[in-house]
């Protein structure tokens, strides 16, 4: 599935075949220290959980919706291309999978990360992490960096305006008239 999103940059799900450029671009953010290590294996195996954008045939921005239990589901590795940053990839990669868990009934999306400013400006709030026990279990009593990684806990409602939605909101104030800028 397709969806046409600004500036000729279109959605779709990854498939197997997609693997070996995700590991790249996760790779990428890694060396930068926006993320987890993921591996070539893991990846191929779930490729079908993520979302792709790709702009002139390249993948510029990837995340997967990774489901931590029937009511919790998280975004996991938001990557982005260097060149494609600010152009809100991220933010419709994450509309994107907001809507995927909505349909698939989940109650709640988490994300843990190193930015929270960027996830609390799409509607997630930081909360204490033994609020996402289903994620502590799921991973983080596996993973090498366990009580160490530095990520903030992030939960957003699955039923929240987006991103895309709210900025129009923000931008004329909630009364409907615009405000100056600063």
């Amino acid at each position: 599935m397709k969806q046409p999103t600004r500036g000729r940059i279109t959605l779709r799900t990854a498939g197997a075949c997609d693997a070996k450029k995700l590991y790249a671009l996760i790779q990428a953010n890694l060396e930068e220290g926006h993320l987890l290590p993921r591996t070539l294996g893991e990846l191929a195996i779930h490729a079908e959980r993520f979302v792709v954008a790709v702009k002139a045939r390249k993948i510029v921005g990837c995340a997967e919706l990774a489901p931590l239990s029937p009511h919790v589901a998280e975004v996991r590795s938001l990557a982005v291309d260097g060149a494609a940053r600010g152009s809100r990839v991220g933010v419709t990669i994450v509309d994107e999978l907001r809507r995927r868990a909505r349909r698939e009934g989940f109650e709640k999306l988490c994300a843990f990360t190193h930015a929270p400013s960027y996830f609390i400006n799409m509607g997630f709030s930081i909360v204490p992490h033994l609020w996402l026990t289903e994620k502590i279990f799921t991973d983080c009593v596996k993973c090498p960096l366990f009580r160490r990684c530095g990520q903030y806990a992030m939960v957003a409602p699955i039923d929240a305006p987006s991103a895309v939605q709210t900025l129009p909101l923000l931008r004329q104030g909630f009364g409907g008239q615009a405000q100056p800028r600063a």
